[in-house]
């Protein structure tokens, strides 16, 4: 009943709290090569305080024009004093959040400029050889300029030799004995390091292995790891 009463509340801001407007003005760009990103979706949120917890709640969209540049007029809301600009993320280009308050905006409004970072194609394979008929277990993760890369983007396992063997059905990153061969598909910051971590479990034993690699722009990325 509280978290209906909370959203009746910020409905109600949102349709009758719009006062002033603030005129904003900038560019979305590429992070590392700074090329304006044209037609691109910009979500508004107002970040409201509720029990001492802030809550983004939406409020509005806009896109960059075919330069890459984007005009937009911000109805404040009453009492409201932060507020998130999520650009949409894609296949190309990965999601980013940037929260502004509301006197940044009123200063820097005119001269804003978000960030987007190229996302590069990879495929991470696993290769089981063993002829051992010890169950072994692999564990496998990976992160890209220190984000998890499953939350990154979504991800795709493929089993080829799914009669005898593959990454197990109630845990996906963990592969137990059988004659592996799998890959997992994904993207992650081009440009940037991108760290694959590789845990066996052999003979009462544990082996960790990392393999730290920087994925190309418009290029096939691949890390192996064979046991």
């Amino acid at each position: 009943m509280k978290s209906f009463n909370f959203i009746a509340f910020i409905t109600g801001l949102l349709l009758m709290g719009c006062q002033d407007k603030l005129e904003l003005e900038g560019k979305v760009l590429e992070d590392n090569t700074k090329i304006t990103i044209p037609h691109r979706r910009i979500i508004v949120q107002a970040v409201v305080k509720n029990n001492n917890k802030f809550i983004p709640v939406y409020a509005d969209e806009f896109f960059t024009d075919s330069s890459g540049c984007f005009n937009y007029t911000l109805r404040k809301i009453k009492s409201v004093y932060l507020y998130n600009f999520s650009i949409v993320g894609d296949s190309a280009y990965a999601f980013s959040n940037n929260r502004l308050g509301l006197t940044e905006l009123k200063r820097n409004g005119r001269f804003l400029y978000f960030y987007l970072n190229k996302l590069a194609d990879l495929t991470i394979i696993i290769e089981r050889k063993s002829k051992t008929s010890s169950n072994d277990t692999l564990y496998v993760s990976w992160e890209s300029d220190g984000k998890d890369g499953k939350l990154l983007y979504p991800y795709k396992i493929k089993n080829y030799n799914i009669s005898n063997g593959r990454n197990s059905s109630d845990f996906e990153f963990r592969w137990i004995g059988g004659d592996i061969e799998s890959a997992i598909k994904t993207k992650v910051y081009a440009d940037k390091e991108t760290v694959v971590y590789w845990e066996l479990y052999r003979n009462g034993e544990r082996k960790k292995i990392t393999d730290t690699i920087i994925c190309i722009r418009d290029v096939a990325n691949y890390a192996y790891f064979k046991y």
